[in-house]
C-alpha cells in the first residue's frame, strides 16, 4: 500500500501507508459526511418531572412527521426530583427509539452538557430541545424541516406565551448589544438553533453560562458558515419565571461580548 495524496479546498493531506491502517481518509477530508444519522437531539434535563415525558412525547412525534433519522441524548444534571425515572419509564415503553440517557453526578450546567451531547452523538445535525416542553410541536416541525437548506439555522420568537415583559425586554437588549459587537443581523441569540455536529466539537466556545450559543453563532458566521432564521414560537411553561439572570450568566455575558468583540478587533490571519 502506497502513500494516499488528495486535494481538498483548504487543504492537502497525505497519508503514509500505515497511517491508513487507523484513518478514514474520506473522514479527514469530509468531516460533515459519513455520519450515520441524520440529527442528534440533546435535550437538557434538570429537576424536569412536570414536563420530561411531554417533551419526550412532542419530540418523537415532531420526529415523525419530519421523517429523518434521529437519536435523543437525554443529559441529567443532577435532578433532584423524579425526572430520572420517568426518563427511564419512557426509554422502557419506547425499546425501538433511539434515546441515551446520561445522569450527571453533579451539576455541570446547560453550557457543558450541551458540548458533551454533541461528541455522545453520532448525527450530521445537532439541537438542543429543553426539557421543559417549551416548544410547541408546531415549532419543532417547522425548525427541522428547514434542515440542509443553511450551515445553520436560527429560529427566532415571535411570540413568547408566558414569558415576563421584563425578561424579552432584557432578551431585547442583549441581541442588539450582541449585533452591535459582531455587526450580525440575527434576531435572536438564545433560539434552539441546528448546527452540524461537527461544528459544535471543533468550535464550541469556552464559556460555561448563559452567552454560550450567542458565541457559538458569531465565530461561525465569521468564518463564513451560511445561516437562516426562522421565526416561531415558545411557550415559557414556569409562568415567566426562570434562572436565565444570574451573577453566573451575567459573568458569561460579559465574557461572551468582550471574546466577539476582540475578536472583531483583530488583524485578520488571511493573506
Amino acid at each position: 500500500m502506497s502513500n494516499k495524496t488528495l486535494d481538498f479546498p483548504d487543504a492537502t493531506v497525505t497519508l503514509s501507508a500505515s497511517a491508513q491502517h487507523y484513518h478514514l481518509f474520506e473522514k479527514i477530508g469530509s468531516p460533515y459526511e459519513g455520519n450515520e444519522i441524520d440529527l442528534t437531539l440533546f435535550i437538557s434535563c434538570y429537576n424536569e418531572e412536570i414536563f420530561i415525558e411531554d417533551t419526550l412525547a412532542v419530540t418523537t412525534k415532531a420526529m415523525t412527521i419530519v421523517g429523518k433519522t434521529y437519536e435523543i441524548i437525554v443529559i441529567d444534571d443532577g435532578s433532584k426530583d423524579r425526572s430520572v425515572e420517568l426518563v427511564q419509564k419512557f426509554i422502557n415503553q419506547n425499546p425501538d427509539i433511539n434515546i441515551i440517557l446520561r445522569v450527571n453526578k453533579k451539576n455541570k450546567g446547560l453550557a457543558q452538557n450541551y458540548i458533551d451531547g454533541a461528541f455522545i452523538g453520532r448525527g450530521k445535525y445537532y439541537r438542543l430541545i429543553c426539557g421543559d416542553n417549551a416548544e410547541p410541536i408546531e415549532t419543532i416541525v417547522s425548525v427541522l424541516k428547514m434542515i440542509g437548506e443553511a450551515d445553520i439555522i436560527v429560529p427566532y420568537y415571535t411570540s413568547a406565551q408566558g414569558k415576563s415583559a421584563y425578561r424579552q425586554f432584557v432578551s431585547r437588549i442583549y441581541t442588539h448589544i450582541i449585533n452591535l459587537v459582531s455587526g450580525n443581523k440575527i434576531n435572536y441569540y438564545n433560539g434552539l438553533q441546528i448546527h452540524l455536529r461537527y461544528n459544535v466539537m471543533r468550535w464550541h466556545p469556552n464559556t460555561r453560562g448563559f452567552g454560550f450559543q450567542a458565541g457559538l453563532l458569531c465565530l461561525l458566521l465569521d468564518m463564513g458558515f451560511t445561516y437562516k432564521q426562522i421565526p416561531c414560537i415558545t411557550i415559557e411553561r414556569r409562568g415567566g419565571g426562570g434562572n436565565a439572570i444570574t451573577l453566573r450568566n451575567l459573568r458569561s455575558v460579559i465574557h461572551t461580548i468582550v471574546s466577539i468583540l476582540l475578536r472583531r478587533m483583530a488583524p485578520s490571519a488571511k493573506k
